[in-house]
């Protein structure tokens, strides 16, 4: 490692020290009794991060000859994980003491796969992207069995273990046939490879199975079997964890991967995005509206959004690429709020998600049904909310980019979509005469709630700047 191999990893040399060291201090000072300020100091280390990355990087560097890249990208990508992590494990915290099932381990597991997400999108290279997946994967796995004393959890891990594994497979094939027919694993000399003839068929079979194991990442149809179940049966923190910032690096992965290894042939890829776009936009909208359970109902959701995310990335444009981590970004925040409100739902004194909890739930708690209110609108696209917006810059991108038809059925499948968001707010405000569940909220999940619901609001006039520094990140991928 050289000195600038070095400069460049740091932030993510400094994650991994720490959750080296949080693992030693939490095994010897008595565990679980300092999972608490090990909660706190995790969220404020990558806070730091997330203000160090954002503010220091410039320019384009690499390290370790191919297999890693710092460019305007993978920065945008960074902060935006860091940011989404740190107000997930803040806001989850009181939920976890509460409940008894607060450990050491939690922030320890969550910045190892914070690291892996952070490694994952400044990968170059095969060899590194698997690496970076697989470390992230494990211990996403974990946290999703955390609750060791439920069965829930306990099948949740162990379905997202198996299909996980079974991801896994079929990215490691696919990325052997690439480097069969290419001849090496660096993203730049498969591209190499590509330039003036056409794709090698076997290039192109790699480029499937490679895109199928990422795909299972984001819940895209058809890898989106494991979603509904994980959703419901993990924990609510780590629900409201796998909904943000895995979500993030892998749709960022996905980028780096068609862009910067096949950007040679984005009418292939681009093919292969759309079909995976509209199937899960469609199967999102649909599936939902039958759900009970509102942690099943945002696993439908999360798959419907992420196939308007792959809209961005299908047209193989500088502006798909803006709309798409634009959308990422709103959809992340409208998520953090969404199960802010979630973990603070419970009856006589026990965590409730199902639905019909939330009859009248306005005339109990006025400001938080607001609030929430709010936040569905965003989520189903509603004018004039941030929310909408989101969809609008995909949607146009796709236009632009003379796939109308593929604007067309995002149309169609938010409109199907915006009625079981609709269908809460009718809950809260107008169903039947009962009891609702109570609304226990720690000071940051209230701060939170409120902030993400005014951000819904207030972010209409210029989206706080971030329409800009979205297209220099876009630009530096698409070259």
């Amino acid at each position: 490692m050289t000195p600038s191999d070095f400069q460049t990893v740091l932030p993510e040399v400094v994650l991994a020290l720490w959750a080296i060291a949080a693992l030693m201090f939490g095994v010897y000072t008595g565990k679980d009794r300092v999972a608490v300020p090990l909660v706190w100091a995790t969220a404020g280390l990558m806070a730091a991060l997330a203000l160090w990355i954002g503010l220091a990087g410039q320019g384009e560097r690499t390290a370790f000859g191919t297999l890693f890249i710092d460019d305007a990208f993978a920065r945008f990508a960074k902060v935006t994980i860091l940011i989404s992590a740190a107000a997930v494990l803040i806001m989850a915290q009181d939920y976890m003491s509460r409940t008894g099932i607060l450990r050491f381990e939690y922030p320890v597991l969550a910045s190892l796969a914070v690291l892996g997400m952070l490694l994952m999108v400044s990968a170059s290279d095969l060899m590194s992207l698997y690496m970076a997946l697989e470390l992230q994967s494990l211990a996403l796995y974990v946290l999703a069995a955390l609750r060791r004393d439920s069965l829930k959890s306990t099948e949740a891990g162990l379905k997202y273990f198996i299909l996980g594994a079974l991801s896994s497979g079929l990215l490691l094939y696919g990325a052997s046939l690439a480097y069969g027919f290419a001849g090496t694993t660096a993203f730049a000399g498969i591209l190499a490879s590509l330039q003036g003839e056409a794709a090698p068929l076997g290039l192109l079979f790699g480029l499937v199975f490679v895109i199928a194991g990422l795909a299972f990442k984001i819940s895209a149809v058809p890898f989106h079997m494991w979603t509904p179940d994980v959703y419901e049966g993990s924990p609510t923190p780590v629900t409201a964890f796998f909904a943000t910032a895995p979500k993030v690096a892998a749709m960022a992965l996905i980028a780096r991967v068609v862009f910067d290894a096949f950007g040679a042939i984005p009418g292939d890829w681009g093919q292969m995005l759309a079909g995976l776009a509209v199937a899960s936009m469609f199967l999102g909208a649909i599936a939902a509206i039958g759900q009970k359970d509102i942690k099943r109902l945002m696993a439908y959701s999360s798959i419907a959004h992420m196939g308007y995310a792959l809209i961005g990335l299908a047209v193989g444009t500088v502006e798909g690429v803006q709309a798409m981590l634009i959308y990422m970004v709103i959809y992340v925040t409208m998520n953090v709020g969404t199960f802010a409100f979630i973990l603070s739902l419970e009856r006589d004194g026990r965590p409730v998600s199902d639905i019909a909890s939330l009859n009248m739930f306005s005339k109990k708690e006025p400001l938080k049904a607001l609030a929430m209110l709010v936040l569905l609108f965003s989520l189903a696209g509603v004018p004039p909310m941030v929310g909408f917006f989101g969809k609008f810059y995909v949607l146009k991108a796709a236009v632009d980019a003379d796939m109308v038809w593929l604007a067309l059925a995002g149309a169609v499948a938010s409109v199907i979509g915006a009625f079981y968001y609709l269908r809460i707010v009718y809950f809260m405000y107008f169903g039947a005469d009962q009891e609702p569940a109570d609304s226990r909220m720690a000071p940051v999940q209230w701060a939170m709630l409120v902030a993400v619901a005014v951000i819904m609001l207030a972010g209409i006039v210029n989206l706080f700047g971030l329409e800009p520094v979205a297209q220099v990140a876009a630009e530096a991928l698409v070259r």
